[in-house]
């Protein structure tokens, strides 16, 4: 999955993108946060497959089960 996402720091700024675009990674995903399902994605972004989108999701996944966040209780 991850040969379709890209972190280049001459391409938006270092933002993971899908690979050959400059479609940013946080862009697809607050597509889908709105309830865009894939289709309507790929509609507004014809250059997009479905194995991109869903690589979008496994990246996102993949990084969140590797982060270590400490929570901190409310008073």
């Amino acid at each position: 999955m991850f040969e379709r996402i890209s972190i280049d720091p001459q391409i938006c700024h270092g933002k993971p993108c899908v690979k050959g675009t400059r479609i940013m990674i946080f862009i697809i995903l607050g597509l889908l946060e709105e309830g865009f399902t894939f289709k309507q994605i790929i509609d507004e972004y014809p250059e997009l497959k479905t194995a991109d989108i869903a690589a979008v999701i496994h990246y996102a996944k993949a990084i969140i089960e590797n982060e270590q966040i400490e929570l901190v209780a409310s008073a």
